[in-house]
């Protein structure tokens, strides 16, 4: 007995210990978005936001961090991006995460421009996401690292199907870690966004006098790159920007990509200030103190482990090489969420005073080369992700978690101003919010503990959202997705083991789960999870595909499934690990499973472990043709039987 419990622990040791940095960044999630204070003492109102304005000076400026920062200045940890840089080269940091998209009906078809290839899953019409894949229908752009090397590279493909290849190769600077692309309408511009890392010597940091963080012996900057790929085997960089700071996030809203960049704000020890900075192929220029605005609200000068940085907004058009970046700088604390419509951005953070937690929320309004500081407000408890947020008929809407005495959930409708003009709190007591997804007049929470509530709100008075009705099922559902205006696609977990839910709320008061599949195993798991733009679903095709990860340490046994009435044989399954895209057809009847697409050489029992590289990370559609794609290579199959087509080696 005691050989074979040594023998289970020394497989779930290989399985979770290539799956250690994943936890990780989800427990400094955690820490992210609940800020480092675990002090949650009980509040009452957050406080009144002042006027927004600008210092007059450097002095002032000065003044400002040094009496109110009462932190060190390495209580900013850094941005998303450089947990997974850091945490994928083996560096022992401590570097926050966020974890793991007003509602449109494209977003039921992960951003599909039509029904002949799929777009990137977004949250807002209109307003384009960065990611590692984009997809104009007969070319595919990929980002590929080798973090051996600690390089990226990203790919142009020809999506032919029957003459599928590589075009050209674009190679990024060691040590960058890239965030995402864009491609404009006319898929003449690719933009490459990212962050890069300069490490120094113990000697050479003594030295220097440019901003650092954790670790103590790097400099992080943010780049956007913008290539000339009119022709696409000779890829042209016609722009380049780096701004001191690490990435946070960004969109695009037809030819302007708007950036969030983040860095700390500190005052040498020789009283020199050091200032956010902008560089180009030829100059450098400083972002001055008159050009920072910053809300006397925001200092907390009773806070032990107060900070603040320089969050900075920039506007890049990337059809007009010629024109200068516009920016605008903003000091705050540490970005956690962000949120962005066609009109604005809304950054939120989370903050405690004597009074309790509560979430600062910025509102920035963007019109192509205009940035614009319009507001700042603040409500109770803080914000899970970007889905938690919404605006909609001139309201910006959150749902949010707080904590006095226990747990509670809640959702709050403000205006233009930040001010709050109507809530509904105290949802699922003792519960947290894990996921939220606002669609027009309604709104979908799911809380966790034990069960999944899964709650439909009624928005339609924005001064009064109240419960319309709620479902009790178990295990939690993680991301929402509109199947329609009447149903909504659930995925999350149920006893370590991916579900999906297909939810029926034509009847607000009364919502049911008509339709439910579990990837069974030992443990599965899958990145959509956490990034839903791993998650592709287009309602005319009947398609839906995750990424998955299966565990299984030995046979299991056959099971069945009841939907509807119809049982499913579920069956059995040797022993091992299986890393891959699965395939659903997805009606109101249900979740019919086609099949999976792997790039895994070895996943049969004797590995309970795969290689990273060849996870499958990203899919999309052309026409009848699916494509799969990793690190390593892209699979070509046909979506009428999975036969495979074709398959590109990526080096």
């Amino acid at each position: 007995m005691k050989e074979i419990l040594q023998k289970e622990i020394k497989k779930k040791t290989q399985i979770y210990g290539a799956a250690a940095i994943l936890v990780a960044i989800v427990f400094s999630s955690l820490i992210f978005t609940l800020g480092t204070n675990p002090n949650l003492t009980p509040f009452i109102e957050p406080p009144i936001a002042s006027a927004i304005q600008t210092f007059t000076n450097e002095t002032q400026l000065r003044e400002y961090i040094s009496t109110n920062s009462k932190g060190s200045i390495t209580t900013y940890r850094g941005s998303p991006l450089d947990t997974m840089f850091f945490a994928e080269r083996g560096l022992t940091v401590d570097i926050p995460q966020e974890p793991a998209p007003s509602y449109a009906m494209e977003g039921a078809d992960s951003g599909a421009q039509s029904n002949s290839y799929s777009a990137t899953n977004i949250q807002v019409a209109g307003v384009d996401e960065a990611d590692i894949i984009k997809n104009d229908g007969q070319y595919l752009y990929i980002s590929s690292n080798d973090y051996t090397k600690n390089q990226n590279y990203v790919y142009i493909l020809k999506a032919d199907p029957q003459d599928p290849r590589i075009i050209s190769k674009i190679s990024l600077e060691n040590n960058t870690y890239l965030a995402g692309m864009y491609l404009s309408q006319d898929s003449k511009q690719l933009v490459i966004i990212g962050s890069q890392y300069q490490f120094f010597t113990s000697d050479a940091i003594v030295e220097r006098t440019e901003p650092m963080i954790y670790p103590h012996n790097s400099e992080i900057n943010t780049f956007l790159k913008v290539y000339d790929i009119s022709d696409k085997a000779y890829p042209e960089l016609s722009n380049n920007y780096t701004i001191s700071g690490s990435y946070f996030n960004s969109r695009m809203i037809g030819d302007y990509v708007y950036t969030v960049i983040s860095q700390p704000t500190y005052v040498l020890e020789n009283n020199d200030l050091i200032l956010p900075r902008i560089y180009n192929e030829t100059t450098v220029s400083e972002i001055e103190p008159t050009k920072i605005y910053y809300s006397e609200s925001a200092s907390y000068s009773d806070i032990a482990s107060n900070y603040f940085t320089y969050t900075t907004f920039v506007g890049l058009n990337i059809k007009d090489s010629t024109q200068d970046l516009v920016n605008m700088t903003v000091l705050m604390g540490g970005a956690s969420t962000m949120y962005v419509s066609i009109h604005n951005i809304y950054i939120t953070y989370p903050t405690w005073t004597e009074e309790g937690q509560f979430t600062s929320i910025y509102r920035i309004s963007i019109n192509k080369d205009a940035l614009n500081f319009e507001a700042k407000g603040s409500i109770p408890g803080y914000t899970l992700n970007q889905y938690s947020m919404d605006e909609y008929n001139g309201h910006f809407r959150l749902a949010t978690t707080s904590q006095k005495q226990e747990s509670s959930n809640n959702v709050y409708v403000l205006n233009m101003d930040l001010e709050t003009v109507g809530k509904l709190e105290n949802l699922g007591i003792t519960e947290r919010i894990y996921s939220a997804r606002f669609m027009g007049d309604k709104a979908y929470l799911v809380t966790f503990r034990q069960i999944d509530p899964f709650f439909v709100l009624d928005m339609s008075n924005p001064t009064e959202p109240k419960v319309a009705g709620q479902l009790k099922i178990p295990g939690y559902s993680s991301y929402l997705h509109p199947f329609d205006e009447n149903h909504i696609i659930g995925l999350g977990m149920e006893n370590n083991t991916v579900k999906l839910s297909l939810f029926d709320v034509s009847n607000v008061n009364k919502p049911i789960e008509i339709a439910k599949y579990t990837i069974l195993g030992d443990y599965t798991h899958s990145e959509a999870l956490y990034d839903p733009k791993a998650f592709l679903f287009n309602k005319e095709k009947q398609l839906l595909v995750i990424p998955v990860s299966i565990t299984q340490y030995g046979i299991l046994p056959t099971t069945k499934e009841e939907t509807n009435g119809t049982e499913t044989v579920i069956a059995p399954n040797e022993g091992g690990y299986w890393q891959g895209a699965y395939i659903f057809k997805l009606t109101l009847s249900g979740f019919e499973f086609q099949g999976g697409v792997t790039h895994q050489e070895n996943t049969n029992q004797e590995y309970y472990y795969g290689d990273y590289n060849q996870n499958v990370n990203r899919v999309v559609y052309i026409g009848n043709t699916l494509y799969t794609a990793s690190n390593t290579k892209v699979k070509l199959n046909n979506l009428t039987d999975l036969t495979q087509i074709a398959e590109i080696k990526l080096s």
